[in-house]
């Protein structure tokens, strides 16, 4: 597909659920986009909905759901922040950073990994 706004063709690969997703679809929309094109306006209007049923209190927009892809579906299990970025369509790593904080709990894990680490290499050592 095209980004709306770089109009640069990218292909981004999909977890199995999504393409489950897509697969319920094949074939009905004769060579159109599988699912609806729409609007920000649209998806805002549909998680407004979805935020309201699920009794949260906070406006849910495009922007905030992108922002929560970036640092909860991604970074914080341990996707490259490169990769997240190149999902997005960023074309700099300085707005990915934007997008994409780094959560305290991942910080934590890496910090428990490195220090598993060191401690593997001093155990080799003796």
């Amino acid at each position: 597909m095209k980004r709306q706004k770089t109009g640069k063709s990218i292909s981004v690969p999909i977890l199995p659920v999504a393409q489950k997703i897509l697969d319920s679809y094949s074939g009905t929309l004769d060579g159109y986009n599988v699912l609806p094109s729409k609007t920000n306006a649209h998806f805002n209007a549909y998680l407004k909905e979805i935020a309201n049923l699920c009794e949260l209190k906070i406006n849910l927009t495009h922007h905030i759901a992108r922002k929560t892809f970036a640092t909860t579906v991604t970074l914080s299990k341990g996707v490259p922040i490169e990769s997240v970025g190149k999902m997005l369509g960023h074309r700099s790593l300085k707005t990915t950073q934007i997008y994409a904080k780094v959560i305290d709990e991942k910080v934590a894990r890496d910090m428990e990994m490195l220090e598993q680490q060191q401690k593997s290499l001093q155990t080799r050592k003796k």
